[in-house]
């Protein structure tokens, strides 16, 4: 196994063929996860059958209420641009944070790959955090966000809100995040009346996504990616696609965060 680690964040990890790994590989990859936010696993030759035991090997697996799965694996979801006229929307989130226990690790296995474009992007959230003014990481210690669900028609017993301290330190990294998610999802913060955390929440939005604090992931044929949503953000940029981009995607819970 080689690690080639990026800047501001992601590792690239060859010569690990998802078929053949064990416990200690398991626990060496949530360490780079922890370290690093994404690990890129290149050159993949499998199917969703080995894709699901992967999955299995980090947590249980959740699926999103209200996502497509994907025929015959009700534990994954597709995300497709086939026969879409427009191109999906994606901004930068953290996965189904309006509920109680989020998704800890989302992982996308390339089914297909399009010709141009389709990459995603990723933001380095202990980054964020470390990059912020001393005098505003002392405005959030201690608050939380409610984190409210958006785009999704959900039945009356799922969960659509949920409160999650903005400031959480990773269980196995030590590093302090920085926990938000696309302004639309951020409804409230403790303490602060809406104006006030509007104002805010838009502020660390813009701090966390900068050029300058991003890594993008140009999908190839055999990719699988797996992130840490404790430490990170992302979206899938469908501005410039051509060709079709079909990703199959699941998640697991594993790890509680510490409130920071």
């Amino acid at each position: 196994m080689h690690t080639e680690a990026h800047e501001p964040l992601g590792v690239t990890v060859t010569g690990l063929p998802l078929t053949d790994i064990d416990d200690s590989i398991v626990v060496e990859l949530k360490w780079l996860l922890a370290r690093h936010g994404v690990v890129v696993l290149p050159g993949q030759d499998i199917g969703n059958n080995e894709f699901l035991a992967f999955l299995r090997a980090f947590g249980d697996i959740v699926f999103t209420t209200g996502e497509t799965p994907v025929d015959g694996f009700p534990d994954l979801n597709v995300i497709s641009n086939v026969g879409r006229t427009t191109p999906p929307r994606s901004v930068f989130h953290t996965d189904t944070s309006y509920v109680r226990r989020p998704p800890t690790y989302t992982a996308l296995r390339a089914v297909e790959v399009p010709r141009q474009g389709g990459g995603t992007v990723f933001s380095n959230q202990y980054r964020a955090y470390d990059t912020l003014p001393d005098d505003v990481r002392e405005h959030l210690r201690g608050r939380t966000i409610t984190h409210v669900v958006t785009g999704l028609e959900l039945g009356p017993d799922d969960e659509t809100s949920a409160e999650h301290p903005i400031l959480r330190t990773h269980p196995i990294s030590g590093r302090t995040a920085l926990y938000l998610s696309t302004p639309a999802r951020c409804k409230h913060i403790s303490g602060l009346d809406d104006a006030e955390a509007a104002e805010l929440v838009q502020h660390l939005f813009e701090h966390s996504t900068r050029e300058d604090n991003l890594f993008v992931h140009a999908w190839a044929p055999g990719d699988v990616v797996i992130w840490d949503n404790g430490c990170t953000l992302h979206r899938g940029d469908h501005s410039a696609v051509v060709g079709d981009r079909v990703m199959h995607r699941g998640m697991v819970v594993g790890y509680e965060p510490v409130v920071a």
